[in-house]
């Protein structure tokens, strides 16, 4: 009972660390990932000055309707410090969500102020270029190249050049640590843009069915835009979550799997003792069904207390940690404290019936042993 106790408790305890971690992650990705994306199929930018983005933009399910610019470009710092990572241009929306400000290490998220374009770093262009967002006497020079060039001699008239001073440091994660943002109107003078944008980033009211919005928006605009939604957009961030989650979920299914085994053990050692109660029962009448069914009840109740008190107590477990957070990551991380939890109904479930069922084969093949040689013992008897 004891090793169910602690294999079921371990169980839930893990399977809502790895929750927990994944709505973290998930949200930090959802500061840069809205929950609809729209791309051309085909080219790097379209023209979103149509009649149907018009009424989408007008939607009032939509919350925020962002046009997105980008480019891949040379970044340079100061005398000698030099980048290649991508520059983001954002629309005014962009800054309707709230949890940008808790991704700022340094700095604001300020893009625009009082006429002039800011950019806001990522923390690996960061590290790279040494920014800093105190030092306004250096800028960001940003080399993209210059589309309307024609062949000259002179190398710097295939590229145009920016400068734009940083205003905020940034850290979410990898993926994203490598962008610049800024305002969609520095990115439209600095590609000679003026209409067409990369992509259109959509985030939608609470209660807003996304899938059906996805579906309808596939079937109105048809197969010139790849529409995605933000597994989609984070596939392989997705896959590694459920990947670790399970693999970590088998790994301790194994451990459980020993632990509930023992009762074969424990109930074979029973079986043996008992014999000769055995005989006497059969003698006054019981069975073979009745003896099986006394040893199979027997394991599946030891196995069914074992795991209702270790998920009560991977319960209170888990509700101590989100209350107090009393174990922690360590003070190099910053984005979050403690190791998170989150609560699921469907992992009290997975694990219940896994023990159960894992306790039935168990009992089953302990209650065969106990009639296995009844009519030896008679004999003896």
């Amino acid at each position: 009972m004891l090793g169910v106790f602690i294999g079921s408790a371990a169980l839930i305890i893990i399977l809502s660390v790895f929750n927990g971690l994944e709505k973290v992650i998930l949200s930090l990705y959802s500061n840069f990932t809205p929950e609809i994306r729209i791309q051309p199929k085909q080219g790097k930018t379209f023209n979103p000055n149509t009649v149907f983005f018009n009424e989408l933009h007008r939607d009032p399910r939509v919350f925020s309707y962002t046009e997105i610019l980008e480019e891949k470009a040379l970044i340079r710092y100061g005398p000698t410090g030099e980048f290649i990572g991508t520059v983001r241009g954002v629309s005014d929306e962009f800054l309707k969500n709230p949890q940008l400000d808790s991704t700022i290490e340094r700095g604001s998220f300020t893009l625009k102020s009082e006429g002039h374009f800011y950019a806001v770093v990522g923390a690996n262009v960061q590290a790279k270029l040494s920014v800093s967002v105190r030092d306004q006497l250096t800028p960001l020079q940003i080399f993209t190249p210059n589309r309307l060039a024609s062949s000259s001699a002179d190398p710097l008239s295939e590229f145009q050049v920016r400068y734009i001073y940083p205003s905020g440091i940034f850290n979410i994660q990898q993926d994203f640590n490598s962008l610049v943002i800024t305002d969609i109107g520095f990115m439209r003078d600095l590609l000679n843009e003026p209409k067409n944008v990369s992509a259109i980033d959509l985030n939608f009211k609470k209660g807003t069915d996304l899938d059906e919005v996805k579906s309808s928006l596939q079937k109105t605009m048809g197969n010139n835009y790849v529409i995605s939604d933000r597994i989609e957009q984070n596939a392989s961030l997705y896959k590694t979550l459920n990947f670790e989650r399970w693999f970590i979920f088998m790994i301790l299914i194994l451990v459980l799997i020993i632990a509930i085994f023992n009762l074969v053990g424990s109930l074979t050692m029973l079986v043996i003792d008992k014999q000769k109660d055995i005989a006497i029962l059969t003698s006054l009448g019981a069975g073979r069904n009745l003896i099986q069914g006394i040893f199979f009840f027997e394991g599946i109740m030891i196995s069914f207390f074992g795991c209702i008190a270790g998920l009560f107590v991977g319960l209170i477990f888990c509700l101590l940690q989100q209350q107090f957070g009393f174990i922690k990551f360590g003070d190099n991380l910053s984005a979050i404290d403690a190791y998170p939890i989150a609560l699921k109904a469907f992992d009290f479930l997975v694990v219940f019936l896994t023990v159960g069922g894992i306790s039935t084969i168990a009992s089953g093949i302990s209650a065969r042993l106990s009639i296995k040689r009844l009519a030896e013992i008679k004999e003896e008897l």
